[in-house]
């Protein structure tokens, strides 16, 4: 098998890590690298990044746009940061959309998804697609993740001895309502308003639980078993997401945020009666939310079997 070479620009923070552990691991990649020295010079960056087929930008977002204009047409571009989501001739990275396959494979410019966007558009995006829900539906959202997902800087600030007694308890952030990835929510969605959204960070290192709250009453002749039903057709034969029949639970009863840790799938529930509905969507935010996700978009380009490499 032809070896692909493929650096990653920001391999020291902790989506591009998981990425370049993952990928030292496949004897078709081969893992581009660049001097101490070269990091910090957006040309030599740049230099490296055009003798790649494929590379990842695991930057900031000033970062990712600074070397873009570098960046030779015919290089592969995989950018984890929320740089290029939304960005005009950018592919939206979640393969198990409608049409969204197809288009990765295509492209040469594909922007992988937020964390907590992925759990609340795996669950929206079908249910407005399939005319499920309108457009205008005034949709909520809360998100449950680990700590890793605020990547060095915050998971140093978790596991350090002499950290704050708040952090062993949840902490909703983002209160400006303003948060970064509610444009990709509300524009892949193709909803007419931004949602509602409330992140909340919590002290454990991995995983991550996203909950829509549906309010059946305020739209006619929707049922609970028309949304699950839409979700599970949505999805059927795909090997990332499964979706739960109506009301399936574990056994306790309980839904464990990390119980994904580990893992590049996704789970989706769908709970509740007539007039209230939950859709949750379980994942691991270093998984099927940033790492996982990105090697599954880099295998569709390459040419490569999509579950290559995925836990």
């Amino acid at each position: 098998m032809p070896k692909f070479k493929v650096f990653i620009d920001g391999s020291a923070g902790t989506t591009g890590l998981r990425i370049a552990e993952r990928l030292q691991k496949r004897p078709e990649i081969e893992l581009l690298t660049i001097s101490a020295e070269g990091r910090k010079d957006v040309n030599e960056r740049a230099k490296v990044i055009n003798s790649a087929d494929l590379a990842f930008l695991c930057l900031p977002d000033a970062a990712a746009k600074e070397v873009m204009p570098l960046v030779s047409e015919n290089v592969k571009i995989l950018d984890t940061s929320t740089a290029h989501r939304t960005a005009p001739g950018w592919v939206y990275g979640f393969p198990e959309l409608e049409g969204q396959r197809e288009k990765i494979k295509a492209s040469n410019r594909v922007a992988v998804p937020g964390c907590h966007a992925s759990g609340f558009i795996s669950t929206v995006a079908p249910l407005v697609q399939k005319g499920v829900l309108p457009a205008y539906f005034p949709f909520t959202c809360y998100s449950l993740t680990g700590y890793s997902g605020g990547g060095k800087s915050m998971i140093a600030a978790y596991e350090a001895p002499d950290r704050p007694e708040g952090y062993s308890a949840p902490r909703s952030y983002g209160l400006t309502l303003k948060h970064k990835h509610l444009p990709e929510m509300t524009a892949v969605c193709g909803l007419t308003s931004a949602p509602l959204f409330c992140p909340i960070v919590d002290d454990f290192y991995s995983g991550m639980q996203t909950v829509v709250p549906l309010r059946l009453d305020l739209v006619q002749d929707v049922t609970p078993e028309q949304v699950a039903a839409c979700l599970a057709d949505y999805y059927q034969g795909e090997s990332q997401v499964l979706v739960h029949p109506l009301n399936e639970l574990p056994e306790d009863k309980f839904l464990t945020t990390n119980l994904r840790t580990g893992s590049d799938k996704m789970e989706i529930f769908v709970v509740g009666h007539e007039g209230q509905l939950l859709v949750m969507s379980l994942f691991d935010n270093l998984g099927k939310g940033s790492s996982g996700a990105a090697v599954q978009c880099m295998n569709l380009m390459l040419g490569l079997p999509e579950t290559e490499g995925l836990e």
